[in-house]
């Protein structure tokens, strides 16, 4: 037994890289991403002035603490190793075979970061409220061959198991104490402070769980007078400015078509998530991640807010157009209508030859790009006065060879008639569990060298309950109906 935890412990130090690396001693200063990670030194993990390690968690045995977590991490990495053949080919070609996310997320931000944890090959396990579940299965329109899904809950939660645990009791919160003992990721987008009341708080399962990565996404982070406030994508996209620069310009702010602060939230957490888990493989810590809505929409007003800061420029609407380059936007044709835009002077003057308006070439007032902005009220009113004259498909085709970027405005049904989009094969089609079709616009990333993909199907609620405590926890048939008939589970 000896021998054989020494020689585990010698293989984890040389494929996970446990040890920690010195720090630099250099540093740069640089404007912080909307991403936040914690820097305390875990309790369970104690270095001499060596650097050797140990571990201790007087609350676990041996085996749980340390020998089943890392053989279970170890597996897909012993590639020669019979040992492997416990897990299947596909998922050691995935990126992140043998991690397991428990998700306490629910709406869009959070479902989207774990859907592509997911995709990418985590074990997601999705914890609902055994009254109802995640909010968004009651959004949208239904699915007509799957019932029991909504359009709205399937787009953002493939690939995930569903597991309904009541949290409001102690044995429900107890169930979730056993699985981020057994999970590397736990997400969850409470409000601050709400889980910290069942236990679930990041403090409390540090305590039992050191080694998790645990990502929080909120509306406006833990600092703050706003911190207590509910995050809603639309609310964060007004607060943090994204309304006042869309829509027409003489117009009232609009909203964007899906919401992209939402998304582009989950898309931080997902990275975030994953550059915990590299700091985990170089030192054996775990940490918390904070994520937000706003920080996330401050981020991405990239230029506009660079203007402001640095330039004093105040932004405003300018409907389809770019601030900083003219042309950018969408004109209108004959039938329809069409986006287009140049992005250096070699581009307007094929763009000009085009649309058989040299002149425009010479005239000073569109020499540079910076000309052309402070002239954009003539030179526009000229290009969407020609552009009317021919029908969208007649312009793309004189349009066709073009060095510069354009293409035609596409309502849904014809982005996914779009031949390149066939060609491709984004959209995906899976069973569901009650046997009917479904369709989803599968992983926008591709490996090749690894498995990115739509292996399952949106989860019908608490489909997974009884499979994942009796594989994960090594729950008994009569164990799970206990909990069952005590309302802790659904």
């Amino acid at each position: 037994m000896f021998l054989f935890c020494v020689t585990v412990f010698h293989i984890a130090n040389s494929t996970l890289n446990l040890r920690p690396k010195p720090q630099d001693e250099t540093s740069l200063i640089f404007c912080p991403p909307p991403v936040f990670f914690s820097n305390r030194q875990l309790k369970s993990v104690i270095s001499d002035q060596t650097g050797n390690h140990t571990f201790s968690d007087p609350g676990r045995s041996a085996w749980k603490m340390w020998v089943r977590p890392l053989a279970r991490r170890l597996l897909p990495k012993l590639q020669d190793d019979p040992l492997c053949r416990l897990v299947s080919q596909e998922k050691r070609d995935s990126p992140l075979a043998g991690v397991r996310v428990l998700d306490l997320t629910r709406i869009i931000a959070g479902p989207y970061c774990s859907m592509i944890l997911g995709d990418l090959g985590a074990e997601v396990i999705k914890i609902e409220e055994v009254r109802g579940g995640d909010e968004a299965r009651k959004w949208g329109a239904p699915v007509p061959s799957a019932p029991g899904l909504t359009c709205y809950f399937s787009a953002v939660n493939r690939n995930k198991k569903s597991v309904c645990v009541n949290f409001k009791t102690p044995q429900g919160q107890e169930l979730l104490h056993d699985l981020a003992r057994e999970s590397d990721v736990l997400i969850e987008n409470y409000t601050p402070g709400v889980l910290d009341r069942y236990r679930l708080g990041y403090d409390q399962i540090r305590e039992i769980a050191p080694r998790v990565v645990y990502c929080s996404v909120t509306g406006y982070g833990s600092r703050g007078p706003y911190k207590n406030k509910p995050g809603y994508d639309v609310i964060a996209a007004s607060l943090g400015g994204l309304l006042h620069i869309t829509g027409p310009e003489d117009g009232a702010p609009c909203k964007v078509g899906v919401p992209v602060t939402d998304m582009m939230t989950g898309l931080y957490a997902h990275g975030a998530i994953l550059a915990a888990l590299l700091h985990r493989q170089k030192t054996g810590q775990g940490q918390k991640v904070e994520c937000d809505l706003l920080s996330t929409q401050l981020s991405s007003l990239i230029n506009v807010a660079s203007n402001y800061l640095n330039a004093g420029m105040h932004a405003k609407r300018w409907g389809t157009a770019h601030v900083d380059v003219v042309p950018y936007e969408v004109f209108e044709t004959k039938d329809g209508h069409l986006t287009l835009g140049t992005g250096s002077d070699k581009q307007f003057a094929r763009l000009c030859e085009l649309m058989e308006l040299r002149e425009m070439v010479e005239d000073e007032r569109f020499k540079t790009n910076a000309d052309r902005v402070a002239n954009r009220k003539v030179l526009i009113p000229a290009l969407k006065e020609r552009l009317r004259t021919k029908t969208t498909a007649s312009w793309l085709e004189i349009f066709r060879d073009a060095p510069f970027p354009h293409a035609p405005v596409n309502t849904i049904q014809q982005v996914f008639d779009d031949p390149h989009v066939r060609e491709i094969g984004i959209v995906e089609e899976v069973e569901s569990a009650n046997g009917g079709r479904l369709k989803v616009v599968g992983p926008a990333v591709q490996y090749s060298a690894a498995s990115n993909q739509v292996r399952s199907p949106p989860p019908l609620l608490g489909q997974h309950t009884h499979q994942v405590l009796q594989s994960v926890l090594r729950l008994t048939d009569q164990q799970i109906q206990a909990l069952r008939d005590g309302a802790h589970i659904r």
